[in-house]
């Protein structure tokens, strides 16, 4: 018990020291703070083999710039876990780029859902624009700035059952001049 205690007395005293990036430094850290370290990171990866992966690449980056690390700036645990963090980001990014999808299970190109959203809405503005004006006010109102049939009604000065008819017979004509168009929804 004695020995141990020594131990980690020494290792806070190394640790406050740039000269304390030995071995005998190293190991020490890594009993002190190993432990904390790789519960974050496992927390942060999800992952037990990937987080002793990334505590080991902590340590090795630790020591290799053993000689930059400055006790005045904050102390070895500070250090270390800024490390850490540093190597659970690299982490996360290669593995995202590295990352594969299934064939099966891969969506559609994105350009070609933005060109099928642009047609859509061509046909939409022909459509639209074949109705006549008092139905096209009507649902431009309702379904394209959000108003509610009240505040239609009460925008053009027209009771609240004429908006709702309106809006009726404007979506059914939509519908036949959309269908007329090819359009299969």
């Amino acid at each position: 018990m004695t020995e141990r205690r020594e131990r980690l007395v020494s290792a806070e005293n190394l640790s406050d020291r740039p000269e304390a990036a030995d071995e005998a430094g190293l190991r020490e850290a890594f009993l002190t703070h190993g432990g904390e370290l790789f519960g974050f990171a496992r927390r942060s990866l999800n992952s037990t083999p990937n987080a002793e992966d990334v505590v080991q690449e902590t340590f090795s980056r630790a020591w290799r710039s053993r000689a930059r690390f400055d006790p005045t700036l904050g102390s070895l645990r500070t250090w270390l876990f800024t490390i850490e963090r540093r190597v659970i980001i690299d982490y996360s990014v290669r593995n995202a780029k590295n990352a594969t999808v299934p064939m099966d299970q891969a969506r559609e190109p994105a350009a070609e859902d933005h060109v099928e959203r642009a047609m859509l809405g061509w046909e939409m503005e022909s459509a639209l624009q074949r109705l006549d004006r008092d139905h096209r006010l009507i649902l431009t109102e309702l379904y394209f700035n959000g108003r509610s049939g009240r505040e239609v009604a009460e925008m053009f000065g027209l009771p609240e059952g004429t908006v709702r008819s309106r809006a009726f017979y404007a979506l059914r004509m939509l519908r036949l001049l959309l269908e007329e168009g090819g359009w299969d929804q």
